[in-house]
């Protein structure tokens, strides 16, 4: 049996579990301010991920359209701060 740090024993552990797509969820709304900007994460209401489409919740609707623009960009900006192909998909609403 091989030995793994504990760092690596977590990380095995939660790409088995089900609670990845809730702990990368939890990644998610950590950078979104560093991915987006200060402004976009202070109105931004709600973030959620189910499996890979991300759930982009704003009641500012000039910055609803802006987002909808930029969804390709926030993929990649997304999973580029996570190191991992997390987002395929965002919707916003």
């Amino acid at each position: 049996m091989g030995e793994y740090s504990i760092g690596e024993a977590m990380r095995l552990f939660l790409n088995k579990s089900r609670l990845k797509g809730d702990i990368q969820a939890l990644q998610i709304e950590d950078v979104w301010e560093q991915v987006m900007g200060k402004t976009v994460a202070r109105y931004t209401e709600k973030l959620q991920l189910y499996g890979d489409r991300l759930i982009v919740t704003t009641n500012v609707a000039p910055l609803r359209q802006e987002l909808a623009y930029q969804k390709e960009k926030i993929i990649q900006r997304v999973n580029e701060a996570l190191g991992n192909l997390v987002v395929r998909e965002v919707v916003i609403m």
